[in-house]
């Protein structure tokens, strides 16, 4: 049986395509400023890596923020549920995920089954998500794909106190202005978002193992700066950023 997942996110679309419960192919575009064209686009091409035809496809899942505008799909699930059934696909020893997307983050707490046993989610603030990074780059003039190598030679992280973005933007142009490193200036902004973070998973509690997912997984000093926060190692997949999509095919064979 084959099956597709779609996995609508802020800032990029995701799909993953299974047969038999076996990955296919993944892909990944920037979402843009239409969900419901980058859902089509993001299929397409995922079919195109897999080299299949829409016809062969038996069920389709959505999810993500723009999970609805997938017209096409059989049925659509919250990203806790999709991220937990790709996780539970990557590594079934898995108990917590720390799920860091473009515009939230989410700490979720899995039963030995693989099932959502607790979550809490941060949708409000864009501090403690890819968009908080995405700011700092900018106010950085870094190219964001750089702030993880960049971090990781700092010595001295600066102290960086405000958990909201705009204060913080603020802060980061101040330190700028006084010669702080640039190295040192985004070990803080890590550590900020690893504060923020770890208090949210505080409120759920986390188990080991622990995996990050999304796209900030890709981001090593966030990830360094969490497992020292949270005195953890934490797993990090090659597929941590389409986790929403593989558990959404994962969950299209089930229907």
């Amino acid at each position: 049986m084959l099956t597709a997942g779609i996995d609508i996110g802020s800032i990029t679309a995701k799909a993953a395509i299974f047969e038999a419960g076996k990955l296919l192919a993944t892909k990944v575009i920037f979402t843009g400023y239409n969900a419901e064209a980058a859902g089509q686009k993001v299929y397409e091409e995922v079919l195109g890596e897999a080299c299949l035809e829409k016809a062969f496809i038996e069920k389709i899942v959505s999810t993500g923020y723009g999970r609805n505008s997938v017209k096409f799909a059989d049925k659509s699930y919250t990203e806790i549920m999709c991220h937990a059934a790709g996780a539970h696909f990557l590594n079934p020893h898995i108990r917590s995920i720390i799920d860091i997307g473009g515009q939230d983050s989410k700490a979720i707490l899995l039963d030995d089954n693989g099932k959502v046993k607790n979550f809490v989610m941060n949708d409000k603030c864009a501090a403690g998500t890819g968009r908080f990074l995405e700011v700092m780059a900018r106010a950085m003039e870094v190219n964001l794909d750089e702030f993880g190598a960049m971090s990781i030679k700092s010595k001295q992280p600066s102290k960086i106190s405000s958990l909201c973005t705009v204060f913080a933007e603020s802060e980061v142009i101040s330190l700028i202005a006084k010669g702080e490193q640039r190295q040192d200036i985004i070990a803080g902004i890590h550590e900020s978002i690893a504060a923020r973070v770890s208090s949210m998973v505080g409120r759920v509690g986390i188990k080991e193992p622990v995996m990050i997912t999304g796209g900030v997984a890709r981001n090593i000093g966030v990830v360094h700066a969490l497992e020292k926060k949270l005195g953890m190692k934490i797993e990090v997949s090659p597929y941590a950023q389409v986790n929403g999509a593989i558990g959404a095919a994962f969950l299209a064979a089930l229907l």
